[in-house]
């Protein structure tokens, strides 16, 4: 049977088109129940008779059909594993799909899993259960209408299959359907229709055995808040954004909130470089860091500056204080940072509405209440930048000690925290385990295990090389081949060579693993590389990028064993003038697989003649006259603190840190992978105009680099920063005789001026703006990672066609697919260095815990109301406060210090008597671990030298009370506080 299907539409010229679709309807659709006598079930039953929920709402045995609204709203309630025998309406399955892509995955997750009893039915081509639209019918009240018209259906067909006396002997309960639904109109059409219904909060709550899913329930607000007054300014509707949109009233832009200070953000703007500045709590206006907000721009002559004031929200139960005077306690700190001179003044404005929120799941911990027997508690969440949310659940003491994670549900304006629900436990606090999990979902790293279909894909073992592979590749086996890389290495993706020529020149190889002859393009295992991005390091754990029998086993080039390589080889001088090159898929054996320190001492040991040796200084000289050449053209030698952990091999904790070494051999390999990128770079662009996967290093704005040339001007130098040619050689003149690590900590503030380097297509840019600014190269990529990069993946197959290698594909041409995949890349890149950066300040506090040491440091930067404190010796970066406060029973009492420090504006100095600290000052400082907050663990630096009476440490052993209070930015005192004296 078919209807037809007919609607009109409006052409851009203005004329009407009418549109007639045919719509096929069929009686053979199954229902997929066992206790259905009339449907033909084409597959195995989903809706078994097996499974009974106990609900006192619904005291039989019945069937859920769900409405749009629960899906989306109830998604964490639905993937426990309690309710089964769910009826799937296409109608929902469709509707869903088109309003949250990641909610529709989760939701087909628990189509597929057999265990859970989801059923999927096809209502939309079943002819009973079909709904035509109406005239004058919204889309919206039409798919309403047609979900009630199928739970009227089923309920009414299965009643029909339990009539029978063979049924009715089994004495057995009729099954019936229950529609849940959220919507208040649609629940009060299917209770007028006759129809069993119910919300997803009276359900749950009816269900006898599981109390604790109450937890799970979207909270959209609590019954004690409905009736607050206002806290916020309200959102304006999408209609008024757009017209304001339209007209140039209000600006679109990203959200990003301040790790630093509470009551401040910026949204980024096209027009505006630097972004829209946000400043305080009416102006934030309920934006969550990510969303895409519209920003009305104030006059400029309420603009501020960005504040220097290390500011956290230490009152978490804050909503206890009367709402004037807390708004007018933060008003008073908010004329702190809008004091500032003209000049530094940027675009400031107000938050007037959401365009889409971001929101995601959120690692945490509960905050323990202050009142007891209640079930609302505070969620406090790991990540800085974003605010408390407050959640209802009944196994709060259970929770206490657990990072668990959260999801918000809204944020009415009634209330000052974000309203959200639990939704599961990931571990104890301070587990290893747990920890390194948080890390990973807060930022967003894919870590699952490989799936099953991933898996396949996988080449059989055991695995040989067969001679037809051999027929088709260059044979390199002969070659004294070897690797370099850091201890511990597995996934080696390069190895090098070098040897004499005949003709007195020198033959270089870099030869990359293969890893694109294992990963085919579009099948699971590359769609998942292609996802993952990017392998994640953090201490002493792999996130692989693609699964370990490839990444440490076929792909990797370990020493002695046979490897299929892609081999980027010159001809070169005596002088690293690169005279011919060619590329080939080939087969390496390695002969040795080597560390940084091993290959180092290789090539210092005079009496060591082997041919590895002798390739190894070969390189390292020519290595050398590379680098000299660069740095000659303007590439900058930048500078970042890093650090090195022994980790115990069986509990996984520090057991020693230092920092990393830095050694020729390094900067050997370095200048090679550099090298062959840019010769794969400049062939791949050359024979691929429009779709080559490059790598850019934008020149970052002269006000990047204001911070920079400020903090060296004091020092008596000059930073020039027109050029990167100038700057590499101002950098170098940044010397001081008195103070061996100046040029170091100006290196690590110019790493900090930078501007991020991506992913491109060349295509989409013009030639001039390819250029690397960071190397001084014109044209970059990467190729010299396809282990741990998929760009580098994507690179060696775009060579590989062009040299004939390998044969092309659709897509590898296609420029908008390859500017998504890299959009995916840029982002994966930056959270994989977040998250590293997480890992290794973690591990960092565990190193500390239960010590104290005094060491060396240098302050890097003076603020408003601290110094950023370096120590060398861990690379290590803190906060010293300068003003001490003291926590009062219920976190709202300060004492102020006694001391004074004074800010000077001019020359950013801070005074206290006839202590002075510039920037770069070297100081003595103490660090201890404050475990006080257990969220947010952090190392104390307290001063030892200079000396400050009643502020700085004794430089003796003896004990140091550790309390938080000394570590905490400076607050203000309540009146509440002050009536309670």
């Amino acid at each position: 049977m078919q209807t037809l299907r007919e609607f009109t539409r409006k052409t851009k010229r203005g004329n009407i088109l009418k549109i007639v679709r045919e719509h096929y309807l069929r009686d053979d659709i199954g229902c997929g129940s066992d206790l259905c006598q009339y449907c033909m079930q084409n597959e195995a039953y989903q809706l078994t008779s097996q499974y009974e929920i106990k609900s006192t709402l619904f005291k039989f045995p019945h069937y859920i059909v769900l409405d749009t609204n629960v899906v989306l709203d109830q998604i964490d309630v639905l993937e426990e594993d309690v309710l089964h025998n769910i009826i799937v309406l296409t109608t929902v399955l469709n509707e869903v799909k088109h309003k949250c892509s990641s909610i529709y995955k989760r939701l087909n997750e628990l189509i597929h899993d057999r265990t859970r009893n989801f059923y999927v039915f096809v209502n939309e081509h079943h002819q009973d259960t079909y709904a035509d639209r109406e005239p004058d019918e919204t889309a919206n009240d039409r798919n309403d209408r047609a979900i009630r018209l199928a739970a009227k259906w089923y309920d009414t067909h299965l009643q029909a299959s339990q009539e029978s006396k063979a049924f009715q002997r089994t004495a057995r309960a009729v099954t019936r359907v229950v529609l849940l639904t959220d919507d208040a109109g649609n629940r009060a059409k299917a209770e007028a229709e006759g129809i069993l219904v119910a919300n997803a909060a009276e359900y749950v709550k009816s269900l006898e055995d599981f109390p604790l899913l109450v937890d799970k329930l979207s909270q959209k607000s609590f019954e004690s808040e409905k009736q607050a007054l206002p806290q916020y300014p309200a959102h304006l509707s999408m209609k008024e954004l757009l017209d304001g949109l339209r007209q140039k009233k209000f600006l679109q832009g990203n959200f990003q909130a301040s790790r630093e200070n509470y009551l401040e953000g910026s949204v980024n703007v096209e027009q505006y470089e630097q972004g829209i500045l946000i400043q305080g709590r009416e102006s934030l206006n309920r934006a969550v860091d990510g969303d895409i907000v519209a920003v009305e721009l104030l006059p400029e002559s309420e603009w501020s500056a960005p504040s220097e004031i290390v500011l956290e929200e230490t009152n978490v139960y804050a909503d206890d204080v009367p709402s004037e005077e807390r708004v007018e306690d933060e008003q008073d700190m908010l004329q702190q940072v809008q004091a500032a001179p003209a000049a530094e003044r940027t675009p400031t404005g107000r938050i007037v509405g959401i365009v889409r929120r971001k929101w995601r799941q959120y690692c945490g911990i509960l905050q323990p209440s202050l009142i007891e027997d209640t079930t609302r508690h505070i969620f406090v969440p790991a990540d800085r930048k974003i605010p408390r949310i407050r959640i209802e659940t009944r196994q709060a003491d259970k929770l206490q000690n657990q990072r668990i994670i959260v999801t918000i549900d809204s944020w009415p304006r009634n209330s000052r925290y974000p309203h959200g629900h639990f939704v599961r436990s990931l571990g104890p606090l301070g587990n290893m385990a747990t920890e390194n999990e948080v890390i990973l979902l807060e930022h967003d790293v894919p870590h699952c295990k490989f799936s099953e279909e991933v898996l396949s894909f996988l080449p059989k073992l055991p695995w040989t090389i067969t001679p037809e592979d051999y027929a088709k590749r260059v044979d390199l086996r002969d070659l004294h081949i070897c690797s370099v890389d850091p201890p511990g290495c597995t996934d080696i993706d390069d190895a090098l060579h070098c040897r004499e020529l005949p003709n007195g020149n020198l033959e270089v190889g870099v030869h990359i693993a293969d890893v694109t002859h294992f990963i085919r393009p579009g099948n699971a295992l590359d769609k998942e590389a292609a996802a993952r991005g990017t392998t994640v390091y953090l201490v002493g754990k792999r996130i692989d990028m693609v699964p370990e029998l490839l990444s440490s086993n076929l792909c990797s080039l370990v020493g002695g064993v046979e490897r299929f390589a892609f081999s980027c080889i010159w001809e070169m001088d005596k002088e690293a003038n690169v005279l011919k090159k060619r590329f080939h898929k080939s087969v390496i054996k390695s002969k040795r697989a080597m560390t940084y320190e091993e290959a180092q001492v290789l090539i210092d040991d005079a009496s060591e003649t082997s041919e590895i040796a002798k390739s190894l200084r070969q390189l390292n000289r020519l290595a050398k006259i590379l680098k000299r050449r660069r740095m000659d053209n303007g590439a900058l030698v930048l500078a970042s603190p890093e650090i090195r952990f022994q980790v115990d091999s069986e509990t996984h904790e520090p057991l020693d840190v230092e920092a990393k070494q830095m050694r020729d051999t390094n900067s050997m390999v370095e200048e090679f992978m550099l090298l062959a990128n840019i010769t794969v770079a400049q062939h791949i662009a050359a024979e691929f105009t429009e779709c080559a996967v490059l790598r850019r290093h934008p020149k970052p704005p002269p006000t990047n680099f204001d911070p920079l040339v400020k903090a060296a001007r004091y020092q008596g130098f000059e930073v020039e920063t027109e050029t990167g040619l100038q700057l590499a050689h101002s950098l170098d003149k940044c010397v001081k005789a008195d103070n061996h690590y100046f040029n170091t900590m100006i290196r690590i503030l110019t790493t900090r001026c930078m501007m991020q380097a991506v992913y491109f297509i060349s295509g989409s840019l013009q030639k001039e703006e390819y250029f690397h600014y960071g190397l001084a190269a014109p044209i970059y990529t990467h190729f010299t990672s396809p282990i741990r990069r998929y760009s580098d993946i994507m690179v060696h197959r775009l060579l590989a066609a062009s040299i004939g290698a390998d044969s092309t594909y659709a897509q590898l041409l296609e420029r908008k697919a390859n500017e998504e995949l890299c959009n995916n890349l840029n982002y994966r890149h930056k959270m994989a260095q977040y998250a590293a950066r997480a890992s290794v300040a973690l591990n960092t506090h565990l190193f500390f815990r239960g010590k104290q040491e005094d060491e060396e440091g240098y302050v890097l930067f003076v603020r408003k109301n601290a110094l950023q404190v370096l120590i060398p010796k861990y690379g290590l970066e803190g906060t010293l406060y300068l003003k001490s406060d003291k926590d009062g029973k219920d976190g709202l009492e300060r004492t102020k210090s006694e001391l004074i420090f004074t800010f000077n504006e001019e020359d950013h100095t801070q005074r206290c008597g006839n202590v002075v600290f510039h920037s770069f000052d070297p100081v003595t400082v103490r660090l201890s671990l404050d475990s006080s907050n257990v969220q947010h663990e952090k190392l104390v630096f307290k001063l030892v030298k200079p000396y400050i009476k009643g502020f700085s440490v004794e430089s003796d052993n003896t004990a140091v009370e550790a309390t938080a209070a000394n570590s905490q930015p400076p607050a203000k005192k309540t009146k509440k506080d002050k009536k309670k004296k």
